[in-house]
């Protein structure tokens, strides 16, 4: 005897995924075997749904057969510790001043707590992760970065040390490349390492632009707190080429905060990114609607 299942689909619910599962294959089949670099933080990697949305977003790319690779954050949680170990968070030009004490600290935070709190989440999913900083196998190759401030009146700029702040000099994909082709998903904090050992905090876009471009990715997909890039009467800009985007910074609509994440962009899909996304991370799932549906979350870049 057939016994009913009283939890079966109605036909408007049934159509619906079937409606959906028809429009992710052919991402699916375009994506497969590609590389997506994900850079992830903000609210995403506070708020509980939202981090639990992200690891299967990244589960889900990884079982279809996707290579996605991690690179976070983690501002805050290294500004709540300082502040629990009674040091005060400073920040010139929106950068944090790391000197030896805080440089420890970041590195504790990025390298340890927060870097694999992400990889035990992927776990949770069904994923295998492994967690990596720019140390491991010299992945990150790092020079201090030079901030200079211009004053009227003043004949050279004045260059302020803001310690152990770091640009990326070069990337090396051999760590990553064995991971990916190990069939684990690589997470990698933004610590990077020079010639002689010392250590950098660097920016988490920059880094994940320069490891979309030393990987060649199909796409670099940067999580952010807005809902993407919009234009001066708040309405969402999507489909930009570099040439737009230089239009939208000289006309102001780009500025402040989103400077540095729109160089990073441009950079990137010069640099052989296909494309570049900036992707709203407050909405749950904002990773797969990206990559599997027509609409998506955000602002995509390319190149042309």
């Amino acid at each position: 005897m057939r016994v009913q299942n009283t939890m079966n689909l109605n036909k408007d619910q049934a159509q619906h995924i079937a409606s959906v599962l028809a429009e992710a294959l052919p991402y699916i089949q375009r994506f497969a075997g590609k590389t997506i670099v994900v850079k992830y933080g903000g609210n995403a990697m506070t708020e509980d749904d939202l981090m639990a949305s992200f690891a299967r977003d990244i589960v889900l790319m990884k079982l279809v057969g996707m290579n996605p690779v991690v690179v976070h954050g983690g501002g805050p949680q290294i500004g709540d510790l300082l502040k629990r170990v009674g040091k005060e968070s400073e920040f010139i030009q929106g950068m944090r001043v790391t000197d030896t004490e805080t440089m420890d600290i970041v590195e504790m935070v990025l390298g340890g707590l927060v870097n694999k709190e992400i990889v035990n989440l992927i776990h949770q999913h069904g994923g295998n992760s492994v967690g990596l900083t720019g140390k491991d196998g010299n992945m990150i190759m790092a020079k201090k970065l030079k901030v200079t401030k211009q004053t009227p009146g003043m004949d050279v700029p004045e260059i302020i040390d803001i310690g152990h702040v770091g640009e990326v000099e070069r990337i090396n994909t051999g760590v990553i490349d064995m991971l990916i082709k190990g069939d684990f998903i690589p997470v990698i904090a933004p610590v990077g390492v020079d010639a002689e050992g010392n250590s950098y905090n660097i920016n988490a876009d920059l880094v994940a632009g320069k490891v979309a471009e030393a990987l060649q990715a199909e796409k670099l997909m940067l999580l952010t707190n807005t809902p993407g890039l919009l234009n001066k009467q708040g309405e969402l800009l999507t489909g930009l080429n570099a040439k737009m985007v230089d239009e939208l910074i000289a006309d102001g609509t780009i500025y402040g905060g989103m400077l540095p994440k729109i160089q990073c962009a441009l950079d990137a899909v010069q640099g052989g990114v296909k494309a570049v996304h900036i992707v709203d991370g407050r909405v749950s799932h904002a990773v797969m609607l990206e990559v599997f549906t027509d609409e998506g979350v955000g602002t995509l870049i390319t190149a042309r």
